[in-house]
C-alpha cells in the first residue's frame, strides 16, 4: 500500500510542527515562519507549509489581527500606537494592523476603557485627592499603553471618575 503522503520527510515534519505549534495558540504567518526557521527547517519548506496552512484556512493574518487587537483592547492591555507597535512586533503587516486597529478602536470608547482600567486597577483613586507623584505614575500607566492623554486628563478630572460608588 502507497502512502498518500507524497510530502519530502523534512516538509512532512514541518508542517507537523507547525500544526502542533498552531494547536496551542494563533500565530501569524512570519511568527510560524520564523518558529519553523529557528527550529532547523529550511526556508523552502517553511514557505510552503505556510502557503498549505493559508489555503487550509490555519493561518489568516488579518483574523489574527482583528483578534489581537479585539483581546488587548478588551483586557485594556494596548491601545492605539501602543498596540498598533505590538502587532508590527507580532509579524503583522502594517496595512493589516492598521486596518484590525481601526475596526476594534471603531467598535470601542476609549474613555469608558480608560475608566475600566481605573475601577480594576486603581479603585480607591481620586485625582482631588493624590498627589503628583501618584497622578504621574497611573497617567504614565495608561499612557504606556497607548492611551491619548487628553482622554486620560478627561477622565481623571471630571467628577464621578472618583473611586465613590457611582
Amino acid at each position: 500500500m502507497t502512502s498518500r503522503n507524497t510530502e519530502k520527510p523534512s516538509a512532512r515534519r514541518c508542517l507537523e510542527y507547525a500544526l502542533n505549534l498552531l494547536a496551542t495558540r494563533d500565530y501569524s504567518s512570519v511568527r510560524i515562519r520564523g518558529k519553523l526557521v529557528e527550529k532547523g527547517f529550511s526556508e523552502e519548506d517553511a514557505e510552503a507549509v505556510i502557503d498549505r496552512l493559508q489555503e487550509e484556512g490555519w493561518i489568516n493574518d488579518p483574523a489574527f489581527a482583528a483578534r489581537f487587537a479585539e483581546s488587548a483592547i478588551s483586557s485594556g492591555r494596548f491601545y492605539g500606537a501602543r498596540l498598533k507597535e505590538e502587532m508590527r512586533r507580532r509579524g503583522i503587516p502594517a496595512g493589516i494592523a492598521e486596518q484590525a486597529l481601526k475596526q476594534a478602536t471603531d467598535s470601542s470608547n476609549q474613555a469608558e476603557l480608560v475608566r475600566g482600567i481605573l475601577k480594576r486597577r486603581y479603585p480607591c483613586f481620586s485625582f482631588d485627592l493624590s498627589g503628583e507623584k501618584e497622578k504621574r505614575r497611573i497617567i504614565s500607566y495608561l499612557r504606556r499603553r497607548g492611551y491619548c492623554f487628553s482622554t486620560i486628563m478627561h477622565v481623571l478630572v471630571e467628577p464621578d471618575s472618583e473611586g465613590g460608588d457611582q
